[in-house]
């Protein structure tokens, strides 16, 4: 898993994937944090990172879309199909890497907390609740990303596959309210009221479980086929 994370971890960073990712987000996150937050005044550092969770449901394809469709249309996918790597700890390198290139683009707007800080004190404890939820958001996204990713040969399609998903799971609730579940802004924004949430805690962390399960079997059938 480690030779895989590393092996990620480079494509994101010595490839434009990365850059592109991360200047795309901070320069979106900037504009609603200076309209939103900035102008108000508001101390409320929680506004942000929802926000970003915004932001998040169109960028994170960037990040996944080549997980594996990239590595099929490279040539490179057959080194997978025939890797001595499990299964399991190729598809957990390829998501601790993406994971951690979120969480770097994170570190970087916490430079706003300073600005915010101008106008007061910020809510600590609403802070820490939110960075976690954040968190377990980023990992929901993340997983789907890569199980799309699995799905297709295309890494144009997998970005769209994934895009359309979160889009659509952002007003899912307004068909049926029985759809939160998967309403992951939602149960994200949960977490801005300064505690941590075990309901919607379990149904993120349920879903990048399952996600990366579906990952495993999609690529192990490939596999079979083979």
């Amino acid at each position: 898993m480690l030779a895989v994370l590393k092996k990620e971890l480079k494509n994101y960073f010595l490839t434009p994937i990365g850059y592109i990712f991360i200047g795309l987000f901070l320069e979106a996150s900037s504009v609603i944090f200076y309209i939103y937050t900035y102008n108000t005044g508001s101390v409320n550092f929680s506004y942000v990172f929802y926000d970003s969770a915004i932001i998040l449901t169109f960028t994170v394809g960037i990040l996944t879309m080549n997980a594996f469709a990239g590595e099929r249309k490279s040539g490179t996918y057959q080194l997978i199909m025939t890797s001595p790597k499990s299964t399991t700890g190729v598809i957990l390198g390829k998501f601790i890497a993406g994971l951690i290139v979120v969480l770097v683009t994170e570190i970087c707007s916490c430079l706003y907390l300073g600005v915010i800080s101008y106008f007061g004190t910020p809510n600590l404890s609403n802070l820490f609740t939110t960075l976690l939820g954040f968190i377990l958001l980023t990992m929901s996204y993340i997983s789907f990303g890569i199980f799309a990713s699995s799905l297709t040969e295309q890494p144009i399609i997998a970005y769209v596959i994934t895009a359309i998903f979160f889009f659509t799971t952002m007003y899912i609730t307004n068909i049926s309210p029985v759809f939160r579940a998967i309403s992951f802004v939602e149960l994200f924004n949960s977490f801005t009221e300064g505690i941590i949430p075990v309901q919607e805690t379990i149904q993120l962390l349920s879903f990048s479980i399952m996600c990366l399960l579906l990952t495993i079997i999609s690529i192990k059938r490939r596999k079979n086929v083979k």
